[in-house]
C-alpha cells in the first residue's frame, strides 16, 4: 500500500507484522488463510472464464472518467487480486500502465495480517491496489476502513465486489446467520458482485482435515441448516433476501466452482446489462441465467 493511501484510511493504524516462515497444513488454516493458496488454485483458472472487457462493459467510462472501485474480500496474499487487475486492464506480465490507477482501484482485505503484509510487499501496482487487514465480520472495523477508502473518491458503495472461495469459511466460522449477514453486507456495498461459492463437498473435506490433524472441529459444521447445493443456496439468499438478481454464470473452474455475477436491482437503470452477457457471446463461454 502506498504511504499516502495508508494515511487516508481514516487514521486507522494496522500493527506492523513481521512475516515469519509458516508451514500450515491445509486443515490448520481455519479461515481459509492458506499460505501460497494460488499454488493449488491458480488465478488463471478463474481468468479463463472471465471476459477481459467485463468491467469496461459493465461500467462504460463517461467524460469524467471516474475510476471503477472494486472490493476483494478474502484476498489472501494478493495473487488473484493482482491477476484480476491485470486481466481487466489487458496488462501482460511485467507491463505497467501509467494511468491504470485512474481506471480501476481495488481495496483488498484479508483476516490474516501476515498474508496482507506479503501482498503489500509483492504487489506490482501499489497505487492501484490497497491491501488491508480486516475481519469482514467485525462491523465496526468494516465500517471505518471501507468508508475511509470510499470517501477518498466521494463514493458510498463499490462498483463491484469479488468474493472468491470465501463463503464456506464465513459459513463454517459464523454459522447460517453469519453467512446470511455476510451476503447482506456485501450486497449493500456493491452494485455488482462476483461470487465463487465452495460446494458442499469442500465443507466435508475441510472438517475431515481438521479431524485428521486432531484439531477442534468447526463450531457450526454439524448444525448448519443451509447445505447441499451451495451455489443455489447463495443465489436464493442474494436474490430473495438481499435485493440482487443473478446476471449470469461464467461456468465452472477445474475444481468445480461456479463463477456467478449478481447485480443490485436498483442498478438496472444506471448500468444496463451489456449485450455480451445477455446473448452469451464469445463462443458461448457465458451462459445466461436470467
Amino acid at each position: 500500500m502506498a504511504a499516502s493511501t495508508e494515511q487516508n484510511l481514516g487514521g486507522v493504524e494496522e500493527a506492523k507484522v513481521e512475516e515469519e516462515p509458516r508451514v500450515l497444513e491445509p486443515g490448520a488454516a481455519p479461515f481459509g488463510n492458506f499460505p501460497h493458496y494460488s499454488r493449488f488454485h491458480s488465478p488463471e483458472q478463474r481468468l479463463r472464464l472471465l471476459p477481459p472487457e467485463l468491467l469496461s462493459r459493465l461500467f462504460p467510462q463517461g467524460p469524467e472518467k471516474k475510476p471503477i472501485l472494486g472490493l476483494d474480500v478474502g484476498c489472501n496474499s494478493g495473487d488473484l487480486s493482482v491477476a484480476l487487475y491485470k486481466h481487466f486492464l489487458f496488462l501482460r506480465d511485467g507491463e505497467t500502465h501509467s494511468d491504470a490507477s485512474r481506471e480501476l482501484r481495488l481495496l483488498c482485505c484479508d483476516i490474516d495480517p501476515v498474508l496482507v503484509e506479503r501482498a503489500k510487499k509483492e504487489c506490482p501496482f501499489p497505487d492501484a491496489l490497497t491491501f488491508i487487514t480486516l475481519d469482514f465480520m467485525n462491523q465496526r472495523s468494516r465500517k471505518v476502513l471501507l468508508s475511509s477508502f470510499l470517501s477518498q473518491f466521494g463514493r458510498s458503495v463499490f462498483d463491484i465486489g469479488f468474493c472468491m472461495s470465501i463463503t464456506m469459511w464465513i459459513h463454517l466460522n459464523h454459522g447460517d446467520h453469519g453467512l446470511w449477514e455476510f451476503l447482506a453486507h456485501l450486497s449493500s456495498l456493491c452494485h455488482y458482485l462476483l461470487v465463487e461459492p465452495q460446494p458442499w463437498k469442500c465443507y466435508r473435506a475441510a472438517a475431515r482435515r481438521l479431524r485428521k490433524l486432531g484439531l477442534h472441529d468447526f463450531d457450526h459444521f454439524h448444525s448448519l441448516a443451509i447445505r447441499g447445493d451451495m451455489a443455489s443456496q447463495i443465489v436464493q439468499i442474494l436474490t430473495q433476501d438481499h435485493g440482487m438478481e443473478l446476471v449470469c454464470c461464467f461456468g465452472n473452474t477445474s475444481w468445480d466452482r461456479s463463477l456467478l455475477l449478481f447485480r443490485a436491482k436498483q442498478t438496472t437503470e444506471t448500468h444496463p446489462i451489456p449485450e455480451l452477457l445477455i446473448e452469451g457471446k464469445e463462443g458461448n463461454r457465458l451462459r445466461s441465467l436470467r
